[in-house]
């Protein structure tokens, strides 16, 4: 078994992790997360999104956050934009790359966007078009890749259709998202393999929430597979709204450890990026959702 010799994380915690936050957090929080997490080595960050602050008032402050952060050479700055409006608010904050977002399961495209997973990409096409034009990279997250809340079980087939459609409109690189954290190892490498039909290794990312515990063993089994780009959430950020009480993303701490384990390099440092993740929590008026972080701090402490 020949895993990466290095792997590249992408931090969501400022946008994915934040943005079901009930508790406004204040703009300069959020610039002073995202300058915690550059500085403890994460090379790419997903900063906000620019959707209709009706619907996600905490990311109401965009422009002010993407304004307000110093940014560093060789770090990557991404932002969600769902439709072309957002994307042209977001062109005035010149981020390196967007992320547009597509379901693997119809259902739950239906419930969040109200159109099938065809005219979801249908809507995404000219987003991605005039993002190529200004020179802005794209990324497809792909949600619901092993289970749906709504219609269960994901077949691997439905995954390697939406792959397929996301690389018609030129999207550059996927996310492979277990949404709802229902993957187990076998069933998280088959959704992986199905984009991996579409997209080189180097452009699908593994992006997978901890609600069942196995987010760790479904980043080593795409490790397996030779995928080497991950998201996570500093602290484990973001809870997840279609599975009450559960836990959202995977702790950027956690998975770190992991790697650091395995002799794979990050560049990130462990010690500071708990930091990052102890400062947004304390914020938050929580404990980090980290094992690992949990355990270092209570390490310091004694």
């Amino acid at each position: 078994m020949s895993l990466p010799t290095r792997v590249q994380i992408i931090d969501v915690g400022p946008r994915d992790g934040l943005q079901n936050e009930k508790q406004p957090v204040p703009a300069a929080v959020k610039i002073e997360l995202v300058h915690r997490l550059q500085a403890a080595g994460l090379k790419e960050i997903e900063v906000t999104s620019y959707v209709s602050p009706k619907w996600v008032p905490q990311m109401a402050d965009n422009h002010e956050v993407m304004e307000g952060i110093t940014r560093l050479p060789g770090v990557r700055y991404s932002v969600l934009t769902p439709n072309l409006k957002g994307f042209e608010a977001a062109l005035a904050d010149a981020p390196d790359e967007i992320v547009v977002f597509g379901a693997a399961s119809e259902a739950f495209s239906q419930r969040n966007i109200n159109c099938s997973i065809a005219e979801s990409i249908e809507r995404f096409a000219p987003v991605v078009e005039a993002a190529l034009a200004a020179g802005i990279r794209v990324r497809g997250a792909m949600s619901c890749t092993v289970g749906c809340p709504y219609e269960g079980e994901v077949a691997p087939a439905r995954v390697g259709y939406l792959a397929g459609l996301l690389k018609g409109i030129g999207v550059q690189r996927v996310d492979v998202a277990d949404t709802i954290g229902v993957g187990t190892p076998r069933k998280v490498q088959n959704a992986i393999e199905a984009a991996l039909a579409h997209y080189g290794i180097d452009d699908v990312s593994g992006h997978f929430h901890d609600t069942y515990g196995q987010a760790l063993a479904n980043t080593l089994a795409a490790l397996e597979l030779g995928v080497w780009n991950f998201q996570s959430s500093v602290a484990g950020l973001g809870g997840c709204p279609y599975a009450k009480g559960a836990t959202g993303n995977v702790a950027t701490e956690d998975v770190v450890y992991l790697l650091d384990g395995l002799g794979i390099d990050t560049g990130i440092d462990l010690d500071r990026l708990v930091d990052a993740g102890a400062f947004i929590s304390t914020e938050l008026g929580r404990k980090p959702n980290s094992r690992a972080a949990t355990a270092l701090l209570n390490k310091r402490a004694g």
